[in-house]
């Protein structure tokens, strides 16, 4: 893999792994476009731990006073969300021990399926929109509504910060406080990715090296950015702006893949 390869999926990753236009999806379709090969899931992983660190920069404090919430009684609040947390993140876990978690993970050699994919996730940030909820706090049953949300971004076109926070705002969740649980979800989500995969770190040759530590420094910085540029368009009431987005890369993405190039194997 050449450096700028590296580079530009890195970028990909890290602001497709935030904004809520499908990370899986664009990387899929981009290394398509570009014939980019990787070896194995090594780099996917490589990139993974560059936007995890860029959220728990992003939430350090808020990730602390959770961690204090153990030790210290008044932080009631903090302590609950480590519990909804928790909650959150078993829809997911048990979609991947099932045969349906492979039956998802096969749409990644399908770039026509993941375009019309970025549709699906085009109509669900439009939802909110259409469907109006009572205004509630963050409960055992939203949280568990967002985990099931991010358990079908498994399926690569489906951002899974788009279901998670589209859930949240249809649970009747504020939109500020949608987002960022959203966000501290990605860290399980990701950390576990990383872990369940760590073997793969055996096959990092010395060229590599190089390459993909660029790539997941890129997806580090371009992940910060994200996260800040969704946070503000969630406070500002434009989250929904990104479906147009969605919408315009899924039909580019089924004319290319679909009647221009149908040699897709890279």
């Amino acid at each position: 893999m050449e450096i700028w390869e590296a580079i530009v999926v890195g970028v990909v990753q890290g602001l497709a792994e935030f904004l809520p236009i499908s990370s899986s999806g664009h990387i899929v379709l981009t290394q398509f476009l570009l014939g980019i090969k990787t070896s194995g899931i090594l780099f996917e992983v490589v990139l993974h731990v560059g936007t995890l660190l860029s959220v728990l920069v992003y939430f350090r404090k808020k990730l602390w006073r959770m961690t204090e919430s153990l030790w210290k009684k008044e932080l009631v609040d903090e302590r609950k969300w480590i519990g909804l947390l928790a909650l959150a993140t078993v829809p997911a876990v048990v979609l991947v021990l099932t045969p349906l978690g492979d039956l998802f993970e096969s749409a990644y050699e399908n770039p026509v399926l993941v375009s019309g994919l970025l549709l699906v996730t085009g109509a669900l940030l439009l939802a909110p929109k259409v469907i109006k909820a009572k205004s509630k706090e963050l409960t055992w049953k939203t949280a568990l509504f967002m985990g099931i949300g991010q358990a079908f971004a498994i399926l690569p076109g489906i951002s899974r910060s788009g279901s998670t926070i589209t859930a949240g705002l249809l649970s009747g969740v504020k939109p500020e406080k949608a987002a960022e649980f959203a966000f501290l979800m990605s860290i399980p989500a990701i950390a576990g990715a990383v872990v369940k995969e760590k073997d793969a770190f055996a096959g990092l040759s010395q060229d590599l090296m190089l390459p993909y530590t660029l790539g997941a420094l890129a997806a580090f910085l371009s992940g910060l950015f994200a996260v800040y540029l969704v946070l503000a368009a969630v406070r500002r009431g434009k989250f929904a702006y990104f479906a147009y987005y969605c919408f315009a890369a899924g039909v580019l993405g089924m004319i290319w893949f679909g009647f221009v190039n149908t040699g897709w194997k890279v």
